[in-house]
């Protein structure tokens, strides 16, 4: 009886890790904030993109990897791109092409981050 209830108590808590793995690796704003922060100058004045800023560009877009990833740093740029005084929305914008990288989605106050896949 107690090997059977420790075998029990394995499958759930295997289960419980399965089902809180996604959870535990979502993309946070503080993820975002941390990937974008060496952009915030070019962001404002322009100029030359930071290789720092290209590496947190890649950095994260690499990190989201699923869909709900993918939203949640939507979300996050777009609560930036509205909240941060002086930032240039083309320059925002045009940054993961000028880093080399290909998003599926704007960066701007207007992207509907639900639709983001």
């Amino acid at each position: 009886m107690a090997s059977s209830s420790v075998v029990k108590l394995l499958c759930m808590v295997v289960i419980a890790m399965v089902v809180a793995a996604p959870m535990a690796n979502a993309i946070t704003c503080g993820q975002v904030s941390t990937s974008v922060a060496p952009c915030l100058n070019y962001l404002k004045s322009g100029g030359v993109v930071p290789a720092a800023c290209c590496n947190g560009i890649r950095s994260l877009n690499s990190a989201a990897k699923t869909p709900a990833d993918r939203q949640a740093a939507c979300k996050c740029l777009k609560s930036a791109s509205s909240s941060i005084k002086g930032l240039n929305l083309n320059l925002a914008a045009g940054l993961p092409g000028k880093c080399g990288v290909n998003i599926p989605y704007k960066i701007s106050p207007s992207t509907n981050c639900n639709s983001v896949q």
